[in-house]
């Protein structure tokens, strides 16, 4: 019998906190520069841990994004399966990047991310978004320093591998 690998329930609980933080009530003002916190989780535990998170961690954070936040069923599922695939395609090169590399490699998967929901939401008929419609993909590379020195810290104070 296969034992659980140690700490599933650390990285469940982080993409849980990103799911909570993507649909906590925020002032109008705040509201267009959310980040993306599912995305921001998804990629750093697939660039962190390439073995136990990838597209089908992807998919199943995308459907839930997708059910929280009321969009078509599995417009966001398939754009993070696409941001993880990606992410563990490169994986080995972005680890050794300086985090501020980093943040412009999460900024192009973010912007893909945005890309691919949109091409979904305008292929339905849905009207096209205002230009700070990207700003969460910028405020979401602003924060990845902050965000991948937290879960490093939650990483390896809870010693997941």
């Amino acid at each position: 019998m296969l034992a659980p690998h140690h700490g599933s329930g650390v990285i469940a609980g982080t993409f849980l906190i990103a799911l909570l933080l993507t649909i906590m009530p925020m002032p109008d003002w705040m509201r267009y520069i959310r980040p993306d916190w599912v995305g921001l989780v998804l990629i750093y535990w697939c660039l962190a841990l390439p073995e136990r998170v990838g597209v089908g961690t992807g998919w199943v954070t995308g459907l839930l994004v997708d059910l929280l936040t009321g969009t078509l069923l599995g417009q966001h599922a398939m754009a993070l399966a696409v941001v993880a695939y990606l992410t563990l395609k490169f994986h080995q090169r972005v680890r050794l990047f300086p985090v501020w590399q980093q943040a412009l490699t999460v900024l192009v998967l973010l912007v893909l991310h945005q890309l691919l929901a949109l091409w979904v939401s305008r292929f339905i008929g849905r009207p096209a978004p205002p230009w700070y419609y990207w700003a969460p993909s910028v405020t979401s590379m602003l924060l990845w320093p902050v965000i991948y020195l937290f879960l490093r810290t939650l990483r390896r104070g809870f010693r997941i591998s």
